[in-house]
């Protein structure tokens, strides 16, 4: 970058636009509004059920006559969109995941309800079948324990078509198999769900930073200290990512997703300024996590640490940011807009 002569100090004082708050709203080349973020929420079977998830505090698992009253509120608050994660009990886990696609499975009817009590609000479910298998992978395993790509991608279409035929607005496969983007965009295409957005999880690294999600969908304890090393991304890599992205688009997704976020605010930048494409991230449980204890503990102030938290997913250039922080700032910035 090259800066003219007169540019130098003292006649250009970098301070001299910081030293106000109007000037430093007035360069402020990022800002948060509600419209960039995206709920993520835990619902569960039964009717008036509220579980707090230990390693996330202020989050809890809701049944879905609660879920409904929760999507109302965070519509008037203006969040665009919430992303559903089921918790089910261990009786319906299987090898083959069956319940994934279920119909009438707690997805598939909290979607209907959904839709039909709180329209405008889009809704984005989970595509993976770790929350259906015994073993907590997210996919069909052979008699090594290795997920078998084109056996689950067969049954992620089936779970998809289901979300689908009971009126989802997005899917968001999660599961990292090789092709499964192209497979639900055609049968999609060919079940006329020609509006239904897929939203790739294109660069999901197999990350530590996911124990306290495992935890809140209850995968944890089936996967018994197992990984996802064989088809999540290596956390060195970043042109593999690059790679990832392009065949997802290619194949017929819509947007893409990084994840986790901040540890990978880099791939965020690339994906963004080297394929241009409708880019989001994911704040996972991990960092949620990390922020609240801090926060808890009287380490870190609370809103001034999570809107910089946020901040950085935009100035990387995600378009929208997955956080379970979402609701909370949406009530700062409510709260904001009735001061002003």
């Amino acid at each position: 970058m090259s800066v003219s002569i007169q540019g130098a100090f003292p006649a250009r004082r970098m301070r001299r636009m910081r030293k106000h708050d109007f000037s430093r709203r007035l360069m402020a080349e990022n800002q948060i509004s509600v419209n960039d973020l995206i709920y993520p929420m835990f619902i569960l079977e039964g009717e008036n059920r509220r579980e707090t998830v230990a390693s996330m505090p202020g989050i809890e698992r809701l049944s879905v006559d609660l879920l409904l009253e929760e999507a109302a509120y965070l519509a008037k608050l203006g969040i665009p969109a919430i992303a559903l994660f089921p918790v089910v009990s261990q009786d319906v886990k299987t090898v083959l995941a069956e319940e994934a696609y279920n119909p009438d499975g707690l997805v598939q009817r909290a979607v209907r309800q959904l839709k039909a009590a709180v329209p405008e609000l889009g809704v984005i479910t989970d595509v993976a079948l770790d929350p259906y298998t015994v073993h907590g992978q997210d996919g069909i395993i052979d008699e090594d324990g290795y997920v078998v790509n084109d056996i689950t991608t067969e049954i992620l279409i089936k779970q998809a078509l289901s979300h689908a035929e009971a009126g989802v607005d997005v899917v968001a496969p999660s599961d990292m198999m090789d092709g499964r983007i192209g497979a639900i965009r055609e049968a999609l295409e060919a079940a006329g769900h020609i509006h239904t957005q897929i939203m790739a999880y294109s660069a999901k690294y197999a990350s530590n930073y996911y124990g306290p999600f495992r935890d809140a969908v209850g995968s944890a304890s089936n996967l018994k200290g197992g990984d996802k090393k064989t088809y999540q991304m290596d956390p060195a890599n970043s042109d593999e990512a690059l790679h990832e992205v392009a065949m997802d688009i290619n194949e017929g997704a819509d947007m893409v997703m990084v994840k986790p976020g901040m540890p990978y605010l880099d791939v965020v930048r690339r994906v963004k300024t080297e394929l241009k494409v409708p880019t989001f991230a994911y704040q996972v449980s991990g960092e949620y996590a990390m922020h609240m204890a801090a926060i808890q503990n009287g380490w870190l102030k609370e809103r001034e640490t999570v809107v910089e938290s946020l901040l950085c997913f935009k100035r990387a250039g995600a378009d929208g940011v997955l956080t379970y922080f979402a609701k909370v700032v949406a009530e700062w910035l409510a709260e904001d807009a009735k001061r002003n």
